[in-house]
């Protein structure tokens, strides 16, 4: 009687063989989806993202980016010159309250409309700390800048237009016996908290969108109650350079560059020390998510 093949030694150690290569072929799917999970949690886009939505630089694209920037910044300055101006000029009808929250509302709004378009930056600094977090590609950071200084210098120049001279009123400037380097530091310090809750509230899908207006929003109406009757709580180069360019003295535009500056690196170095390395849902927020 002929022994059964299927039991022969030859096809025993066949069928051992596919096993074993199976095993090794999904030990290297597993290693491969690991891979992507991890790359996906460091920022890094794969590759089928390269071109498309927030990771893309058609012209198109960027220059709806741009437009939403320069448009975002645009009216960020003219609410906070131009509140500012009214409380110095017609204080009976708008407090210096009103002239601490009103920027903080007009953010939350821009990052409504923009968020998705550009990340609604509005801000050099915020641009600044996204590169530096590894969440913006700085081959971008330039027309960001240039636009979003555009933006601003069109807002004061409108409200020069307006009101005339009295448009100096918007300017940010250390308050009464606050020297320049009080002044400096405390832009340093207001600076850091606030990107420091831009880069946080970009780093988890669940803090975007209106999450992320009503804590960035907060924070610069917060920050205007407390010191912006000490320095104009500015805390962004563009709405301090624009005014003093447009309207009034730039003697002191420095501390409103330098110490943004300042705060945003340190915000960057904080931020590494919260939440470690940049994520993909970080990345995905400072470009604007939902371009396509």
């Amino acid at each position: 009687m002929l022994p059964c093949i299927a039991h022969s030694p030859v096809n025993f150690a066949a069928r051992l063989d596919e096993d074993v290569e199976h095993s090794r072929l999904q030990s290297r799917q597993v290693i491969a989806v690991r891979k992507r999970k991890e790359d996906r949690s460091r920022g890094a886009p794969p590759a089928h993202d390269k071109e498309v939505g927030w990771a893309s630089d058609d012209p198109r694209i960027q220059a709806r980016r741009l437009f939403a920037e320069a448009w975002g910044t645009f009216l960020l300055v003219l609410v906070a010159c131009a509140v500012a101006m009214q409380s110095k000029t017609d204080p009976q009808h708008v407090n210096s309250a009103a002239a601490a929250v009103a920027p903080g509302l007009i953010v939350m709004v821009v990052i409504y409309v923009a968020g998705g378009v550009s990340g609604a930056h509005i801000n050099p600094v915020v641009t600044l700390g996204f590169a530096l977090r590894r969440n913006f590609p700085w081959r971008r950071v330039p027309g960001y800048m240039l636009v979003q200084l555009l933006g601003a210098i069109l807002a004061a120049t409108l409200l020069r237009a307006l009101f005339g001279p009295a448009c100096h009123y918007g300017d940010t400037t250390p308050g009464p016996g606050i020297s320049a380097g009080a002044a400096l530091v405390l832009e340093m310090v207001l600076t850091t908290g606030l990107v420091n809750t831009i880069l946080a509230t970009a780093s988890g899908g669940r803090n975007i969108g209106p999450n992320a207006a009503i804590a960035v929003g907060g924070y610069i109406a917060l920050a205007g109650l407390w010191a912006g009757s000490l320095t104009g709580a500015s805390m962004n180069p563009a709405r301090s350079l624009a005014p003093a360019l447009v309207c009034g003295d730039s003697s002191s535009a420095w501390i409103y560059i330098a110490g943004p500056i300042l705060g945003a690196a340190i915000a960057v170095i904080f931020e590494w020390i919260l939440k470690g390395p940049p994520t993909r849902e970080g990345t995905k927020t400072a470009q604007g998510r939902e371009t396509s």
